[in-house]
């Protein structure tokens, strides 16, 4: 591969989306490419130099949030400012390009910005979609804005109602996305359009990069045959596959600033797949009495744990703060995949975000899943009845809350299923497998680079 390739990554700035393409970045500039990423002023500041690949240039530009989203903002303005701010910063990064000799020959765009593929096709720049979820969620978003919005929205209010659509796992209404049930709250109605608009797009460019392996999602890859996706995944660091020490402090790639703790060391002290690993990312909250019941989970289970609970104060006010610090161990923050890697995880309680997701099936630990909203109740569906790693837990009809005894139920059925064991250690050896060379996702790399 020649040096002479350059490519513009625009990235939406949550680090869900920041990370995958950051390490996708990284195997691009591996491959001898010049990598350029475009994300918000906010997020750049956030980034640990020491983490960037070598060789990664940053072109930030300022979203009218340069402290981050604030608690008070609403999303619907946060990801407009983002898109009115991001178009025009994108449009003269191309430009600039251009004017100095050294245009860019491919865009890369991330999950929430459809916009970038416009302004690109506008400056005569081919683009492709790095889509940082599931291949079968934008299989279902594309069958809903092609013909089925019908039958889902006629058929919405019965969470039971079997959705048949071609080349999918059968699905019911309550494996959907979250955008467009009728759980769905007002302040999210505007991302409708925006994933229409994903889909419209790809109308002027087809090209799926997707983070996700064609021994996962073989026939949710190949069922829709307008959409060319081309599995690049699984984007996981480098040193989590090559199972490093997972002491050493560079692994996990995490990008964003980070507090230091003394996790690993704990976790090195624990027997093999006996530690309980509880963590819902980057955006998840739930009410004092959701936390409650997890805490009463744990306890009963009587294993150890690493409990991730970002809001220190929600931590402090745990009514058995003290019991629960005798059996586990509580952090504001951690490396996921550095933990996942670490043989004494057994079970991970997660909320089934797909980067988790994906981290989760990688390590091979299977997983007790807590699904929220967007794409993770359709994830849980695939973790529980296709891939067979995990089990979804069964919410209280009166509220939506997951009681203790339902947690503890999963954690002690995930860690002692033999067959579930299997399942996720299979996963595990075909994720390596598509990135060796020779590999589904080496080769898909390979071939899209060819057409740059």
């Amino acid at each position: 591969m020649t040096g002479q390739r350059k490519i513009l990554i625009v990235a939406y700035a949550g680090q869900g989306h920041v990370n995958p393409c950051l390490r996708f970045a990284n195997r691009l500039i591996n491959k001898g490419v010049d990598v350029t990423c475009c994300t918000s002023l906010s997020v750049v500041r956030r980034i640990d130099k020491e983490t960037i690949p070598h060789g990664l240039t940053f072109a930030p530009f300022s979203d009218g949030h340069d402290s981050g989203k604030k608690p008070t903002t609403p999303l619907e303005q946060y990801i407009s400012d983002f898109a009115t701010y991001g178009a025009r910063a994108v449009a003269e990064i191309i430009s600039s390009a251009v004017a100095e000799g050294q245009p860019f020959n491919h865009l890369l765009y991330s999950t929430v910005i459809p916009w970038a593929a416009r302004v690109a096709h506008a400056h005569g720049i081919k683009s492709s979609l790095l889509w940082c979820q599931s291949a079968t969620i934008l299989d279902i978003y594309y069958y809903y804005f092609n013909e089925y919005e019908g039958l889902i929205s006629s058929n919405k209010n019965n969470p039971t109602f079997p959705i048949n659509l071609p080349g999918l796992p059968p699905l019911t209404t309550a494996d959907l996305p979250s955008f467009i049930l009728p759980s769905c709250p007002k302040e999210h109605e505007f991302l409708v359009p925006i994933l229409k608009d994903h889909i419209d797009v790809l109308k002027i460019a087809p090209r799926i990069l997707v983070n996700s392996y064609n021994e996962l999602e073989a026939e949710s890859i190949k069922a829709i045959g307008k959409l060319e996706f081309l599995p690049i995944g699984p984007l996981i660091p480098a040193e989590f596959l090559d199972g490093k020490d997972s002491s050493d402090s560079s692994l996990g790639e995490d990008f964003f600033d980070k507090i230091e703790d003394d996790y690993i060391q704990w976790l090195n002290t624990k027997p093999k797949s006996s530690v309980v690993f509880v963590s819902f990312g980057t955006i998840a909250s739930f009410s004092k009495d959701q936390v409650e019941e997890i805490a009463m989970g744990l306890l009963e289970i009587r294993r150890p744990f690493l409990w991730v609970i970002r809001d220190s104060e929600q931590a402090g006010r745990l009514s058995k703060i003290e019991e629960l610090k005798k059996h586990g161990m509580i952090v504001g923050w951690c490396s996921q995949v550095a933990v996942l890697s670490n043989q004494a995880i057994g079970c991970f309680v997660m909320h089934c975000g797909w980067n988790s997701t994906v981290e989760t099936l990688v390590a091979g630990v299977p997983a007790v899943v807590f699904p929220q909203w967007s794409d993770q109740g359709n994830n849980a569906k695939m973790m529980e009845d296709v891939w067979k790693t995990g089990v979804r837990v069964r919410r209280r009809e009166s509220d939506g809350v997951v009681e203790g005894k339902e947690i503890e139920r999963c954690v002690k059925m995930v860690m002692e299923d033999e067959d579930m064991k299997r399942n996720a250690e299979k996963w595990r050896m075909l994720a390596r497998e598509a990135l060796n060379d020779g590999g589904s996702a080496t080769i898909n790399l390979l071939a899209f680079l060819d057409q740059v």
